[in-house]
């Protein structure tokens, strides 16, 4: 029964995966804060998103902001909306919960089944107050989204814990219509990635994007979310630029977010200036993350087609002769050589990444890389209070009878331990607002740098030809 189950859901995931879920994309302005627990406290999946943006709209700033707390549950979200999400005077929020809520319980049958309909009862009865909070204001956008999944079936060691997804099924489909009553956005992350799970086990049953602890997604993980929340967003399928020339009749067919002038036509060469609209999207080939074993973005290649829906910059020449090879130079510099028969299909400058325009990229995705690693030390400090200071009523409290509380509650708590060096830094203010100041620095030359300047562009036919 239970494998009939997930084979219903993972065609069902695949088939919603598959169509267009469009939310509307982030607007020039906008301010968007993400809410939710570890996943997004740790989790890149809005950077990477917000990396998108960056990228490909290099003229229209937005902001976003993590405003995830590691071990949060609907009632503690609840309690910090206003001075941890609202403070920060959004235009969008997201909001992503329950993971933490079902509990982390190995139990079986009719015991595990009255647990988690306790616990997903009391989520839900958060959740209803939160919704009345987020109705308090008309003026911010609301984006509900469905958590990434539990995994209980990859055959790594953990012991899974059976159940625990269905029960975040049911707290997110009461997200779905909720969002639907309210005429609020909803993006799935559950359902295509448990799905892509299951297919993936059917080769390897060790796989999983959730990490060694079947929870928190690696940097892989995190990089599908991001690309089906941009797919929700009616993103995939828009093109970095693409130039079609006929070499045959000297003239440029088609180009598409990008403009082409200058063009000269020679006996065994062709060239002009390509200004794009846009950079191409970098990927991160480094494994780094909180999810273990760690990562990189770029293994999330290998499972979703993100080059083919959201990577595609594509330099198109019809009438090359077919067997012969033609050298691409941009800016002078060699960046390879290819058939007639590849320039007539298309070459896809950004999976090239010699390439200046993707260069370009790559010291905006190292420079966000930056901001992120400063905001996670924020949140680090944001996550000593609400989990650990608030509720032994010292929050905010941040004199040195703190530290010292602080320092003995260590010894007997892994995460508070390795929290403590931050948090000895960030309880100044002024340390605080340094790191701020360095976020907004950070910013601010990111969107200096990611506009797309004009480059030369030749096609040569090759010595040995």
């Amino acid at each position: 029964m239970r494998n009939y189950f997930y084979s219903l859901l993972l065609l069902c995931a695949l088939n919603t995966a598959a169509a267009a879920q469009t939310i509307g994309p982030f607007k020039a302005g906008d301010r968007v804060v993400f809410t939710g627990n570890s996943i997004t406290d740790g989790g890149h999946y809005h950077s990477y998103i917000w990396l998108y943006y960056m990228t490909r709209f290099p003229g229209q700033r937005i902001t976003m902001y993590n405003a995830g707390i590691g071990g949060d549950v609907s009632k503690q979200i609840l309690e910090r909306m206003d001075n941890d999400v609202f403070a920060k005077k959004p235009t969008v929020v997201t909001l992503t919960f329950g993971m933490n809520d079902t509990g982390y319980q190995n139990l079986k049958g009719a015991k595990a089944d009255s647990t988690y309909a306790a616990k997903v009862a009391e989520s839900l009865k958060s959740f209803r107050l939160i919704e009345q909070k987020l109705i308090q204001h008309p003026e911010v956008r609301k984006v509900m989204i469905a958590s990434s999944p539990y995994d209980e079936t990859s055959k790594i060691k953990t012991t899974p814990l059976i159940g625990k997804n269905a029960a975040m099924l049911k707290i997110a489909a009461v997200q779905q219509a909720t969002a639907a009553k309210h005429h609020w956005d909803f993006v799935d992350f559950n359902g295509p990635i448990t799905a892509i799970n299951l297919k993936q086990q059917q080769t390897d049953s060790t796989f999983t994007l959730e990490g060694s602890d079947r929870i928190h997604p690696t940097n892989d993980g995190q990089m599908v979310m991001a690309c089906l929340f941009l797919k929700a967003q009616g993103l995939a399928g828009k093109k970095v630029a693409q130039i079609t020339i006929n070499s045959g009749r000297k003239m440029l067919k088609a180009a598409e977010n990008c403009k082409v002038d200058l063009m000269v036509f020679k006996k065994n060469s062709i060239g002009f200036n390509y200004l794009a609209s846009a950079l191409p999207y970098p990927i991160d080939t480094i494994p780094s993350g909180f999810g273990r074993p760690a990562k990189a973005q770029a293994e999330a290649l290998k499972i979703i087609p993100i080059t083919d829906e959201f990577n595609q910059e594509l330099l198109q020449v019809e009438g090359l002769q077919a067997s012969a090879q033609y050298v691409l130079k941009i800016d002078g510099e060699p960046m390879g050589s290819w058939s007639g028969t590849d320039y007539n299909r298309g070459i896809n400058l950004a999976t090239i990444n010699a390439t200046p325009q993707y260069q370009q990229a790559l010291a905006v995705m190292h420079l966000n890389e930056e901001r992120w690693t400063i905001e996670r030390r924020l949140r680090e400090y944001y996550w000593m209070h609400y989990s650990i200071l608030k509720p032994k009523r010292m929050l905010f409290n941040d004199g040195l009878a703190t530290v010292d509380s602080l320092q003995k509650y260590a010894k007997k708590d892994f995460f508070v331990a390795v929290t403590v060096p931050t948090y000895q830094k960030a309880r100044f203010t002024a340390v605080r607002e340094a790191w701020q100041k360095e976020m907004d620095l950070l910013t601010d030359e990111i969107y200096r740098i990611n506009k797309p300047v004009t480059h030369r562009i030749e096609i040569t036919l090759a010595a040995n030809n």
